[in-house]
């Protein structure tokens, strides 16, 4: 009788914690453009691409897709992750929050589309062109990442 109540204290805490932990996250993320997990860690060469699996390709083509679609329309704003609305002088009120949160819901939904989309038809195209393709993105990816006062 005692374990079971001592780990029904235990567990009871333990769900508190973290119901806790994902509120204040969510609270203290909301005012973030886009995270780090949005951006792509690795460009690749011509002789990389052509060593993978069509597969891998399709996946590595949504990666790229998921990042323009995700940074492009803030990129007058931002180039970076982690940026806070405060960061560049925005106030964080519950307007602009909302606009932001708005932001990034519909953004998940076209991106759940698009990714469909992608998985469905793309693997149709050539290799070679979902290469090119990738090669490009990989492209634009840089240029944003230099941003809008960068040489491009």
């Amino acid at each position: 009788m005692y374990i079971t109540n001592t780990m029904s204290k235990i567990l009871t805490s333990l769900i508190f914690f973290l119901a806790t932990s994902t509120i204040y996250a969510q609270h203290v993320n909301e005012a973030i453009f886009f995270t780090q997990r949005s951006q792509t860690n690795k460009f690749h060469t011509i002789s990389d691409l052509q060593a993978l699996k069509k597969g891998q390709l399709v996946k590595l083509y949504q990666d790229r897709v998921e990042e323009i679609i995700t940074i492009l329309p803030l990129l007058s704003l931002t180039n970076e992750p982690g940026v806070r609305l405060s960061d560049i002088g925005i106030k964080e009120d519950s307007r602009h929050l909302k606009i932001l949160r708005n932001n990034k819901e519909s953004t998940q939904k076209n991106l759940e589309v698009t990714k469909e989309t992608i998985e469905e038809l793309v693997p149709y195209a050539d290799t070679e062109k979902i290469i090119w393709t990738i090669l490009y993105y990989e492209e634009v990816i840089k240029k944003m990442r230099i941003g809008v006062n960068g040489n491009f």
